[in-house]
């Protein structure tokens, strides 16, 4: 299945409300006909190249692309176009993604603090085990968020080059791209593996079972995301030195 029809699949079953806050792939893959209407006819005398140097970017976003004459001439607005684009999907990324990552961190913060509570009153912690596993569930969909819209990127500039028929965007891009807030989730990472351990500190198997049994809609999502992107990757025509590692 194409990586398209995946994704959207994704965010039709799992990712509903954060909808609006992927990569917009379907769209640039039309402004990439646009650009180059057919594969295999000769590409466009006027290229984007990016200049040597200029993948790296800030933490904010930065000039992730900036676009350079080359030799043929100035850059048509097309490719110019599709590389702002580009630019302000990183942007959008790394928005919604450090604020879900704030909300998170909050989120355990005020969890640990309950979780302590009702240890000292001698409550039952099943509640609160719930929302544990709810709050865990919901930063492992954020991960699969970061993943699959890496994919996404690495995927759509690799069709820009074949297109255009010379490596111009895809290297320098991606490097940028690593670099990026919302590629970096240890932060996510490390509040996952706590969730984990206050989990099981707290219960044995055969309470966090019936925990997860009874709140199961984020284990469901996330065991479903997680299956899929092994097919994406499993079955991906993009392995390089820009793939993820296994899962």
């Amino acid at each position: 299945m194409k990586f398209s029809k995946i994704l959207s699949n994704l965010l039709e079953e799992i990712f509903p409300d954060w909808r609006e806050m992927f990569l917009s792939y379907k769209y640039l893959k039309k402004q990439l006909k646009l650009i180059y209407p057919k594969e295999g006819d000769e590409p466009p005398a006027k290229r984007l190249r990016l200049a040597d140097g200029d993948g790296d970017c800030d933490g904010d976003g930065g000039d992730l692309a900036a676009a350079e004459i080359n030799d043929d001439g100035e850059v048509t607005k097309e490719v110019a176009d599709f590389v702002k684009l580009l630019r302000e999907q990183i942007e959008k990324f790394n928005e919604f993604f450090l604020q879900k990552e704030e909300d998170y961190v909050i989120a355990w913060k005020e969890l640990q603090d309950r979780i302590e509570k009702a240890k000292d009153a001698n409550e039952d912690l099943a509640e609160v085990g719930r929302k544990v596993v709810d709050l865990h569930g919901e930063m492992v969909l954020l991960e699969i968020y970061s993943i699959l819209n890496y994919t996404g990127l690495v995927k759509i500039t690799k069709k820009h080059d074949k297109r255009s028929g010379a490596p111009l965007i895809r290297m320098p891009f991606i490097q940028s791209v690593l670099q990026q807030p919302f590629f970096s989730i240890d932060v996510l990472n490390k509040l996952v593996k706590e969730c984990e351990t206050m989990l099981d500190s707290i219960f044995s198997e055969r309470e966090l079972a019936e925990i997860q049994h009874l709140e199961n809609t984020y284990v469901k999502l996330t065991l479903l995301a997680l299956r899929v992107l092994r097919e994406i990757r499993g079955g991906s025509s993009t392995v390089s030195e820009f793939s993820l590692p296994p899962l």
